[in-house]
């Protein structure tokens, strides 16, 4: 007998992750440097929505590890900024899944932005400050993107049978 509860295609989500990190480093001119979009964050906020059960703080945590080890910062600086992600996600899980993709969009603005804030913070106590709050524009970028990541993700999940 087959269970129909058995997991389905969940190398596709850890698929995803991969590309999220690949895209986090991938190289861009300077000027659009600052404007890179949060790809692991937008990707780990889908993920942890869709599939809370398996999805949520401990991935998140693992993955920032691995961001943090690819852009060479300082070990657990990605991963507390992802976890707190994912934990705020989580806090608003049922009122995110009832709203709308453009007031979704504006959560993810606030969410993404408390978490640029937090590592900015974490900047300034390790001594790299930066001068500006331009910082928030990756957020901002996310936050534009939502829609077409949610949308394309959805159709993708259910093609896939992803449970």
């Amino acid at each position: 007998m087959v269970n129909s509860t058995r997991p389905r295609n969940g190398w596709f989500v850890w698929f995803t992750f991969v590309l999220g990190l690949l895209l986090s480093v991938s190289p861009l001119p300077q000027f659009m440097e600052i404007l890179r979009p949060l790809w692991l964050a937008l990707l780990v906020t889908f993920w942890t929505m869709a599939l809370p059960h398996k999805i949520g703080m401990t991935t998140a945590f693992v993955l920032g590890l691995a961001e943090d080890v690819l852009y060479g910062t300082y070990l657990g600086q990605n991963a507390m900024i992802l976890t707190l992600i994912s934990f705020l996600i989580l806090s608003l899980l049922q009122r995110m899944r009832t709203f709308h993709v453009w007031q979704q969009s504006l959560v993810i603005l606030v969410v993404f932005g408390l978490g640029q804030l937090a590592q900015l913070w974490l900047s300034a106590l390790t001594g790299n400050r930066q001068p500006t709050l331009a910082l928030l524009l990756p957020a901002l970028m996310s936050a534009l993107l939502w829609p077409w990541v949610s949308f394309a993700l959805r159709g993708l999940r259910r093609r896939l049978g992803i449970n």
